[in-house]
């Protein structure tokens, strides 16, 4: 396994973790009240900012562990890099247009705030699974 398919698992696994961590606590606060009244904000900024900290220090770890392979990214890996971001980016702009739309129309600044965050993870996430499956398999042809 590449320095860089090492790096794609451990945001893939980080994003997932960091969310459902968020959704569990989200889901304990609200006892039976609708979502929109639970105060999210802290611990949405939480989830984030612990999952980029958790990311940074899984990779810094194993850039410790095996120095010469942190330095190594031929074009292969910057190919599978561009073509993960490429999967991931459609959820980043479906993410702000359902903000936009949302805000227009109205809704609890929850909702929108939630949506938006959602459509970070699946970006994250979706983005993960194709960098993980170029490098198991090939890159798609087109």
């Amino acid at each position: 396994m590449t320095h860089e398919e090492k790096r794609a698992w451990i945001r893939l696994v980080v994003s997932v973790v960091a969310y459902a961590a968020y959704a569990v606590i989200i889901a304990g606060r609200a006892g039976g009240r609708p979502l929109a009244e639970v105060p999210y904000e802290a611990a949405l900024l939480w989830s984030v900012g612990g999952a980029v900290a958790a990311s940074i220090l899984a990779e810094i770890v194993m850039a410790m562990v095996n120095p010469r392979a942190s330095r190594v990214r031929d074009v292969r890996d910057r190919e599978i890099a561009r073509f993960g971001d490429h999967v991931g980016q459609a959820f980043v702009a479906i993410g702000a247009i359902a903000a936009m739309l949302m805000a227009m129309a109205g809704w609890e600044r929850f909702w929108i705030a939630n949506a938006v965050y959602l459509c970070f993870v699946v970006s994250a996430v979706l983005g993960g699974f194709a960098k993980v499956a170029a490098y198991r398999r090939s890159m798609p042809e087109w």
